[in-house]
């Protein structure tokens, strides 16, 4: 049935797309805030990703007082597995992804679906944010804003904010038509489904701060910040093959290799390099990158004549962090010449 029939046949006009794990202290003003939506036209897909926390049963009590939602309790498969389920599911026209630990005001679905009517050329739109922390309290805001226009959008793609993905509303029939989210680009999923979508729609966030952002300890950023960071990475080189017309190498993975395997997997020189260079300057922050194996790939990313502004301040981090040893050798590698 094509998302036409479905809505002929009584479906609503929007599936709201939300996956928990563990989100006990967060997640009923999470899900009150979407109920309360001026847009009500809706279904309300919760997959319960084998919580532990008594998530189950706050999904199952508001599900009892509102029958749009539909709760799906699963054994924990992890983000990505959920999310593909999310939409396997939905039988609406659009999906609005949600969060449940995060906050949507109230006019941001009925702004996100007015857009996308006026604008038949976009396959996603998200929306600005206001970040709070484990608190609620409002707090500062790190980095840009997200592009407003789609060539804003292609502008900021090798690294820059590009489309908050708890804000996004996305056309269904183009998410399935991609695939999808992929499973060896778990903990930049959303970054690699940017990707595929830029080549085939158009997507930009709309200047309104619509959704309130939740930042945690437990978040995938703080704690998956390697694995992230080298995913986008790879995310990246293999959207310029698709751009050049040839076959993507991850294309059917259930992991990703190492980095040093990359240069064989893409089938020629200078791609272990290029994604080197790319994740190291981002690990000089993280205790949990440069206590592990993120360590091994900044030091050979300044054997290899990288950039070392700001390495000194990383050595002193690391002191901070309980890291002694590491940082000795840290400074080790920048006390020699460039290429010693």
């Amino acid at each position: 049935m094509s998302n036409d029939d479905s809505r002929m046949a009584g479906a609503p006009a929007l599936t709201v797309a939300m996956s928990v794990y563990n989100n006990a202290p967060f997640l009923a003003p999470a899900i009150e805030s979407i109920l309360g939506q001026s847009f009500g036209d809706f279904e309300f897909l919760i997959v319960n990703d084998g919580s532990s926390d008594g998530s189950d049963a706050i999904i199952d009590s508001f599900a009892a007082r509102d029958s749009r939602i539909r709760p799906i309790h699963q054994p924990n498969a992890g983000l990505v597995a959920s999310l593909n389920r999310l939409i396997r599911e939905a039988r609406a026209p659009l999906i609005a992804r949600m969060d449940g630990d995060d906050l949507s005001m109230p006019e941001r679905f009925a702004r996100q679906i007015a857009f996308l009517e006026a604008n038949p050329d976009h396959g996603v739109v998200g929306t600005w944010t206001i970040n709070i922390d484990e608190q609620g309290s409002i707090a500062p805001s790190v980095g840009l804003d997200h592009p407003t226009d789609h060539e804003g959008f292609l502008d900021a793609l090798d690294g820059k904010p590009l489309l908050c993905h708890p804000s996004a509303m996305m056309r269904t029939d183009l998410v399935r038509a991609a695939g999808g989210y992929r499973a060896q680009y778990a903990h930049c999923e959303d970054y690699d489904l940017w990707l595929r979508l830029s080549e085939t729609t158009r997507l930009c966030s709309l200047p309104e701060r619509l959704l309130h952002y939740r930042y945690s300890e437990a978040q995938v950023s703080n704690k998956h910040v390697m694995a992230q960071s080298i995913g986008a990475a790879v995310a990246w080189r293999a959207h310029l093959e698709r751009l050049a017309g040839r076959p993507d190498p991850t294309d059917g993975l259930d992991a990703l290799p190492p980095i040093g395997q990359l240069d064989a997997l893409f089938g020629r020189e200078g791609i272990t390099d290029a994604v080197q260079n790319w994740v190291a300057p981002k690990l000089l922050y993280s205790d949990i990158a440069l206590g592990g194996e993120g360590f091994d790939v900044l030091v050979s990313y300044l054997r290899a004549g990288g950039s070392r502004d700001g390495m000194w301040r990383t050595v002193a981090r690391m002191v901070t962090w309980g890291l002694p040893w590491r940082a000795l050798k840290l400074a080790a590698v920048l006390a020699r010449p460039v290429g010693a």
